[in-house]
């Protein structure tokens, strides 16, 4: 007779409690799990669930309760009402095994509820990822989140807290990466840290260089919200700091995901930013709050005086209804304001931008909750804008960029839209504010951050530890 120990006996009930059941715990992580665990167990906007390492305790009925109950604060949801009580015993067998499957082509076979589909998601996206050259470029960063280039140099955003700046070598075969000092304390913590990194239209003659970034009232931890600062970097330190957007105390919020956020600028001297909804999503309908927002401000500070909600406790709100807008960029030929923001489980939008708009969440939505329920009825409400397009499933967008270089002449003017879940980048053809089609020009090369041109025309990217540059093969 064999004799196990406690832990491995536990499992093997466990898992033996409903066979079928467990037969389909890969298939149930992959519906319920991998957006945010990642598809093959590594992690994504979420840690791993298949190592040791359990920041909410490893006793199986620990786990097993926190799948059924969620975890609030950290934005896990409760998956009893999309789960039985034996596939969460195979979902908790599932994951203590240490084994994840690596297949990603895994289905629910109809147990997610349908929903009926006005605007198509995105489908059979072709690969032209053989005419691209991928080289590394910049190597040794830790969890780049926003890139910059300006005349001279890069500047690198890290969500740990660290703005780099990288200068050529005077040998010109390499780069000199080096910290600026004087950075504000981030909250880096789950999806907070140092965010977008900009410069100012007019940066050779002024030097104002625009972050994003998850601010504290405590700090370094504690209650937070997306905060917006400008400063000038004068021999690899940070000075001039002025705060341009900050959120009243009381608005703060202890969840610690969906900051948004990016920045851009148009052509009459408006800079925008975007704020996630921060996990309450009925806050995202609320104008009374900060979250769930588009927002326009002058580059000083200032409210425009053609803001849509002029007078009202956030009067540089420009849109409202943001589920988590990571990707945000005013198009230079055509003048729209292209978004790109994460649905729940699906649902993932590209969004035109316009003053005064609802976009709907988390009233109508394409997406589901992670735990496979109905989120909303409602695909369409009176008053609230469509997306220009949507992915689902969920490709998890991140990073947005207009192709203005010359090395791809036939792309100038198209969309480059990333991706982290799916660790894609797309090539998005639209015209005007209409959606046209895409194509996937890299894959699988790690999860994408941002995305950029540079100065040569060529394409740059951030992935967790470098930055790639893609040229035509």
């Amino acid at each position: 007779m064999r004799i196990y120990p406690l832990s491995a006996l536990a499992l093997i009930l466990l898992a033996g409690c409903n066979e079928s059941k467990a037969q389909n715990a890969p298939v149930i992580y992959q519906d319920f799990c991998a957006s945010c665990h990642g598809n093959n167990g590594e992690g994504g906007s979420a840690p791993t669930l298949f190592d040791d390492d359990w920041s909410h305790g490893a006793e199986l009925e620990l786990i097993r309760k926190n799948i059924a109950d969620g975890i609030p604060g950290a934005g896990m949801p409760g998956f009893s009402g999309g789960l039985s009580e034996a596939e969460i015993d195979a979902l908790v067998a599932y994951v203590k095994s240490g084994k994840p499957s690596q297949s990603t082509d895994l289905n629910a076979d109809g147990e997610t509820p349908v929903l009926p589909i006005l605007v198509p998601a995105v489908d059979q996206v072709e690969s032209i990822e053989i005419q691209i050259q991928v080289d590394d470029y910049i190597t040794g960063l830790d969890e780049p989140w926003g890139i910059h280039f300006t005349e001279n140099s890069i500047l690198i955003t890290e969500k740990k807290g660290v703005l780099k700046r990288a200068v050529k070598t005077k040998q010109g075969a390499g780069w000199e990466v080096s910290k600026v000092s004087g950075i504000p304390v981030v909250n880096n913590a789950r999806q907070g840290g140092l965010l977008d990194i900009a410069t100012d239209p007019e940066f050779k003659s002024n030097g104002w260089v625009y972050i994003t970034f998850s601010h504290a009232l405590e700090g370094s931890s504690g209650p937070s919200m997306t905060k917006l600062i400008r400063g000038k970097i004068v021999n690899n330190q940070w000075v001039e700091e002025e705060t341009l957007f900050q959120a009243h105390s009381e608005d703060y919020l202890d969840t610690g995901y969906h900051y948004g956020s990016r920045i851009t600028f148009d052509d009459k001297g408006h800079l925008f930013f975007s704020i996630g909804d921060r996990g309450p999503k009925e806050q995202a309908q609320d104008r009374n709050r900060p979250n769930g927002k588009i927002h326009r401000i002058n580059l000083d500070g200032s409210t425009p005086n053609d803001n849509p909600f002029l007078g009202e406790r956030y009067p540089s709100t420009y849109s409202y209804g943001n589920r988590n807008p990571q990707g945000l960029i005013w198009h230079p030929r055509t003048g729209v304001l292209w978004e790109t923001e994460h649905g729940p489980k699906g649902g993932d939008e590209l969004n035109a931008i316009t003053a005064g708009t609802n976009f709907g969440w988390p009233a109508i939505s394409y997406g589901i909750n992670y735990n496979g329920t109905v989120l909303t009825e409602h695909q369409s409400l009176p008053d609230m804008a469509q997306p220009i397009s949507q992915w689902t499933p969920s490709i998890a967008v991140c990073g947005l960029d207009v192709y203005t270089g010359d090395l791809f002449p036939e792309w100038n003017g198209r969309l480059l839209a990333g991706s982290l879940a799916f660790e894609s980048l797309r090539l998005i053809d639209v015209e005007g504010s209409s959606y046209k089609g895409e194509v996937e020009i890299l894959k699988n090369k790690g999860r994408i951050r941002d995305v950029t041109n540079g100065p040569d025309g060529a394409i740059y990217v951030a992935l967790p530890s470098k930055i790639v540059r893609l040229s035509p093969r």
